[in-house]
């Protein structure tokens, strides 16, 4: 079943990491190297079965194509998890074990920080492969992606307010946003600077706390902000927020989030349509993590990393465009114009073919 599975999904390959002194069990998930080596982070998470990681993984590196592709990175689509509780379960050895294995792929996969994993835990990673991005600024890396994700996020909310209210004043308007991690909460940030009335929801209490004193958004239950009158939803925590129980609750013009997978179904997304909601593709709005990551690469650089978030806002307006021009919902016209990049590039035959990452500016050594 594993091999229709990947049939299915389109995979190149699936690498099962076991290591039993160190407490490792993991999967990594390569879905798709055209455009290059595949790049995505590495989860952590307490999953209850196997297959559960499995599905995951396959799910979200498909995932990391398309997105890779649409932000017009020179990388393809790959993703790994490490079953485990990383509240309880993290170890020097883990990570290293890890990287281990990361290195064994000879740059096919380069991994980050995802769900459960932060810089500290990369160290470890770092120690054993140079193929890992997200690592601290001491090494040459650019530490924590979620700003970047943020900001990125941003420039996706602009292009969509622009499309659905024809201006691209954020303080305008009012915003439900659910979920205050990382990212999140510099979401909430941003549209505060510009003045924006912001409705918040999440499950730990101390960061919903944080946003009403810090940035003057109003705390709502984590039911309720589905009721609330705001014009934009940015969900910016889990994924299928946007389904069969919550669209028809939603008073707002703009579906705009950093969350991954927002829309619970494919019938789902062809009802945000028919209900005349804008709704800005995840993959495509959440972009900037990666955009930065991928930068070093060839050498990283801030100001370089900035001006690639910009870029968000004009790959939005192609979707937009797209979907227009084809009279197809915007989460087709995102899968559309990825495939059509992946297909292009794909014909291309470089003669001296694809070399791994140079990295350079990289500094080696210990934590």
């Amino acid at each position: 079943m594993i091999f229709e599975t990947l049939d299915t999904f389109g995979h190149e390959q699936v690498v099962f990491c076991h290591n039993k002194d160190a407490g490792l069990k993991a999967i990594i998930a390569i879905h798709n190297t055209v455009l290059g080596p595949a790049l995505g982070g590495t989860r952590m998470w307490p999953y209850q079965t196997e297959q559960d990681a499995l599905n995951d993984v396959l799910r979200l590196s498909r995932g990391m194509t398309y997105k890779n592709a649409v932000a017009g990175l020179d990388i393809g689509g790959g993703k790994a998890v490490i079953i485990g509780d990383p509240a309880t379960d993290k170890s020097e050895a883990l990570f290293r074990a890890f990287g281990q294995f990361v290195q064994s792929l000879g740059g096919r996969y380069i991994t980050a920080e995802d769900v459960g994993i932060d810089v500290n835990d990369m160290e470890f990673v770092y120690r054993e492969t140079e193929f890992v991005t997200g690592v601290h600024q001491v090494h040459g890396g650019s530490g924590d992606p979620s700003p970047f994700t943020a900001y990125g996020a941003l420039q996706g909310l602009m292009a969509s307010l622009n499309k659905r209210f024809g201006d691209e004043e954020v303080g305008k308007y009012s915003y439900a946003v659910q979920g205050l991690g990382h990212v999140g909460m510099e979401y909430v940030k941003l549209l505060k600077e510009r003045g924006a009335k912001i409705f918040v929801t999440d499950i730990n209490k101390g960061l919903v706390e944080k946003a009403v004193s810090e940035y003057g958004a109003e705390a709502v239950g984590l039911d309720e902000i589905y009721d609330v009158p705001a014009d934009v939803y940015s969900p910016c925590a889990l994924g299928g927020t946007v389904n069969e129980q919550t669209l028809p609750r939603l008073k707002a013009k703009v579906i705009c989030g950093a969350a991954n997978n927002q829309l619970a179904t494919n019938a789902i997304g062809d009802e945000v349509a028919k209900r005349g909601v804008l709704y800005a593709p995840d993959y495509a709005v959440n972009a900037g993590g990666v955009m930065n990551v991928a930068l070093e690469m060839t050498g990283y650089n801030r100001e370089r990393a900035m001006r690639q978030m910009r870029t968000i806002y004009h790959n939005l307006t192609r979707i937009f465009e797209i979907a227009e021009r084809d009279g197809i919902p915007t989460y087709k016209a995102a899968d559309r114009m990825a495939e059509e990049r992946i297909e292009l590039m794909g014909k291309l035959k470089l003669p001296l073919g694809r070399s791994t990452p140079r990295f350079q500016g990289r500094i080696r050594g210990g934590a």
